[in-house]
C-alpha cells in the first residue's frame, strides 16, 4: 500500500475529528457567553452560536482540504510522522487562531455592550430643577 495515501487517510481524520471536537466545545461554551454578549437574549445567542459553528467549520475544513495534497512523495514510517506532525500542527495552528479570532471579536462587542450600560444613567430623572440665581 503506498504510505502517501495512508498519510492522507490519518491526516483526514484525525484532522477532521479535532475540527469537529473544537466546535463543539467552543459551541457549548460559547453559548453562555454569548448569553451575556446578547444581554440574555437566548434565541438570538443560540441563532449567533449556530452560524458562528457554521462559519468555524467551513473555515477549517476547507482549510484541511485545501492543505491536504503535498509535493513530496513518502516512502517510509518517518516520513509518514514527518508529513503528518507538520500537516497536522498547522491544522491546530490554525484552529487556535480561528478560536482566538472568536474570542476577540466577542470580548469587543461585550465590552461595547458594557460601556453603552455604564453610559445610561441608573435612573431615570425625576423632576427638573430650575437653576439658582446669581450662581
Amino acid at each position: 500500500m503506498d504510505l502517501t495515501v495512508v498519510a492522507y487517510v490519518v491526516y483526514l481524520v484525525v484532522s477532521i475529528g479535532l475540527t469537529i471536537w473544537v466546535a463543539r466545545t467552543l459551541s457549548r461554551n460559547g453559548r453562555i457567553f454569548l448569553a451575556d454578549v446578547l444581554h440574555g437574549n437566548e434565541k438570538l445567542a443560540d441563532a449567533v452560536n449556530h452560524l458562528l459553528v457554521v462559519g468555524f467549520y467551513l473555515v477549517n475544513l476547507g482549510f484541511v482540504a485545501l492543505y491536504l495534497s503535498g509535493d513530496e512523495t513518502i516512502a517510509s514510517t518517518r516520513e509518514v510522522f514527518e508529513a503528518l506532525s507538520t500537516k497536522l500542527g498547522v491544522v491546530l495552528l490554525v484552529l487556535g487562531v480561528m478560536h482566538l479570532g472568536n474570542v476577540y471579536v466577542l470580548n469587543k462587542i461585550r465590552r461595547r455592550g458594557v460601556l453603552e450600560n455604564e453610559q445610561q444613567p441608573p435612573v431615570p430623572p425625576q423632576g427638573w430643577a430650575a437653576p439658582v440665581a446669581g450662581a
